[in-house]
């Protein structure tokens, strides 16, 4: 809201004073955070929650202030006590256990292009659809390729067309992380390759696919953190954004 709208609204008797103050900050102070309903005007999307480490109660009083302000709202990294207590404020919320993902509404889907979730194992699946509801929840539409690891390669070869089709492809692979490189080198898309935490001893936790993934000899793979869905499905979305821009 522009502020001369602002302070029309104040005039006409539509906003308190205090509404129009956390207006014009673009955010609220609740005392143990700070909640910015500004974010959505700078980065195009709202502010997302990240769950962990937070109590239910904290997670309940910002979720209930950005439904209000955007009727939209994700949390990652959720549990199911902090749904429980959420759901109370807000019955429409939905709680995905698999990705840990807590939602209400979503964007409007605008994209014309899709974001192919590439997988390698099942075991990354946790992973994979944090990626692949995330980009969905962002006005994304998602193709979901899983299963199709460098150890039966055939089944990756198979899907390369449909993987063609994307304008963004995620890759999602623990192990070694050889998946991003392969597919780096099949593609003439963006690829955001994300490292996950899946593997036995020298993986170190995830180190190994990552500096893996650095350090590729495929161009155009760009790397998120470790196990980090939501970020490569943010970095998506902002390509798909910058996409449609260029086209207007």
């Amino acid at each position: 809201m522009k502020l001369q709208d602002i302070l029309h609204k104040v005039r006409a008797g539509e906003l308190s004073v205090t509404e129009a103050e956390t207006a014009i900050r673009g955010f609220e102070d609740l005392g143990f955070g700070k909640v910015d309903y500004a974010r959505e005007s700078r980065t195009g999307y709202p502010e997302v929650i990240f769950g962990q480490g937070k109590t239910p109660e904290q997670v309940q009083a910002i979720f209930v202030r950005l439904h209000e302000k955007h009727g939209k709202v994700m949390v990652t990294r959720a549990d199911r006590s902090m749904y429980e207590l959420v759901r109370e404020a807000v019955p429409d919320a939905v709680y995905d256990e698999m990705s840990r993902l807590l939602t209400v509404g979503s964007c409007e889907r605008r994209f014309a292009g899709k974001v192919a979730v590439v997988s390698a194992g099942t075991a990354d699946l946790p992973v994979a659809e944090e990626a692949a509801r995330t980009a969905e929840w962002m006005g994304n539409e998602v193709d979901r390729i899983y299963d199709v690891g460098v150890a039966g390669i055939d089944r990756l070869l198979a899907q390369r067309e449909r993987i063609r089709e994307a304008s963004v492809v995620i890759v999602v692979a623990g192990m070694e992380g050889a998946l991003g490189s392969v597919i780096g080198g099949l593609v003439r898309r963006p690829v955001v390759a994300v490292p996950t935490s899946v593997g036995y001893g020298a993986h170190f936790g995830g180190l190994t696919p990552l500096l893996s993934m650095l350090t590729s000899c495929a161009a155009g793979v760009t790397v998120v953190n470790i196990d980090n869905g939501f970020g490569a499905a943010f970095s998506a979305s902002i390509i798909q954004q910058a996409i449609l821009e260029g086209a207007s």
